[in-house]
């Protein structure tokens, strides 16, 4: 059973995943951890009060999520477009595994599908450029 301590261990730890997606970047909007790719957040982590939040945007899986003792709509209204927050207190069991598949969703959800392409690319142990090739020059052709 997690105390303190290992929790905001854990939220590092999460916090280390999130930042392997390509273009992945940090900030500390509201003083909480705000993982985003292409100023878009996909990942906020936030300690309060010994209690580590995780927020992320689960169109596929939120609904199952949301059965998670643990899971909660996310407040101001962004329940209604998916977004999950699971807050974990000092003896919770924080199902870790479970939580690497909900990043992997969320930033799947908010990259735009050209990270997504050169992420399934990596993973397929190819790492493709960002930037297509520039286009060749083409000569106009002669009339006969």
């Amino acid at each position: 059973m997690p105390d303190a301590d290992s929790l905001a261990q854990s939220e590092i730890a999460l916090r280390n995943l999130a930042m392997t997606y390509p273009q992945a970047t940090e900030e500390f909007p509201w003083g909480h951890r705000a993982i985003k790719v292409k100023a878009k957040i996909f990942l906020s982590l936030a300690m309060n009060d010994g209690a580590l939040s995780a927020t992320m945007k689960l169109p596929e899986s939120g609904r199952y999520a949301l059965t998670q003792r643990y899971a909660q709509p996310t407040g101001y209204g962004l329940g209604k477009s998916s977004w999950v927050s699971c807050t974990f207190r000092p003896g919770d069991e924080l199902p870790m595994d479970l939580l690497e598949e909900w990043i992997d969703e969320s930033y799947r959800t908010i990259a735009p599908k050209k990270l997504v392409l050169a992420l399934n690319a990596r993973l397929g142990g190819v790492e493709p450029p960002l930037a297509p090739p520039p286009a060749k020059p083409t000569r106009p052709r002669k009339k006969k």
